[in-house]
């Protein structure tokens, strides 16, 4: 039987609320600390790919930006989301679409994913999510992507998942982007177990302007 990611998706929303997922976070410091160091401003266009139910978008609109998409291949993570966004859900733009396979509409200044990217443990579906990120990250663009670090669990919801550092992670991405920072963090899942991640920030090269900027 071939797997389906949209309907095992939907059955883990369907089976369990948004805050009972084990990567559920209830405030996600690091992603927020980084979106801080890239400085960019209220007006970009931020999107969190695999973001459904996340509370970032919540803090996000909190702090004031107005460009913000979320993708999920769950609908029904998103309706967890915008239930509990109630009229602020207006404020977002929703894209219920499978990353591998996804139209975006926009080109964006900060691409942000948390534990999707592990989850492509075929090396062919890696390369569509990068070449999909290649394509909507404006050059001098940012992206921040969190996996299970090399400590981390092996799977998760019943999926096997690929485990990263920081240099597995910079090799996956190419030459395109620039590592600027990595930071490690220990996730307590609502059940407070420990799952170790690695979060990377890479900043896609301008090539017009031929190699690395930013700070170091």
């Amino acid at each position: 039987m071939n797997f389906n990611p949209k309907n095992h998706w939907e059955n883990v929303y369907q089976a369990k609320k948004s805050a009972e997922v084990s990567w559920y976070q209830t405030h996600p410091t690091v992603s927020l600390e980084l979106i801080a160091l890239t400085e960019i401003d209220h007006s970009c266009k931020m999107i969190d790919v695999g973001g459904g139910a996340s509370i970032l978008v919540d803090q996000l609109l909190n702090e004031g930006f107005k460009n913000l998409t979320v993708l999920d291949i769950s609908s029904k993570a998103m309706d967890y989301a915008r239930e509990r966004l109630g009229k602020r859900a207006e404020n977002v733009n929703w894209i219920e679409a499978d990353i591998l396979q996804a139209e975006l509409p926009s080109i964006y200044d900060l691409w942000h994913d948390r534990a999707v990217f592990h989850f492509l443990t075929s090396p062919d579906d890696r390369k569509k999510y990068i070449q999909a990120m290649e394509k909507a990250v404006r050059p001098g663009g940012h992206v921040l992507i969190a996996t299970f670090s090399l400590e981390g669990p092996p799977k998760c919801s019943g999926l096997n998942v690929e485990r990263y550092d920081a240099k597995k992670l910079k090799k996956e991405l190419g030459s395109s982007f620039d590592l600027i920072k990595a930071v490690d963090e220990v996730h307590l899942t609502p059940h407070k177990a420990e799952q170790k991640f690695i979060y990377c920030y890479f900043k896609k090269l301008d090539s017009a302007k031929g190699g690395h900027h930013g700070f170091h």
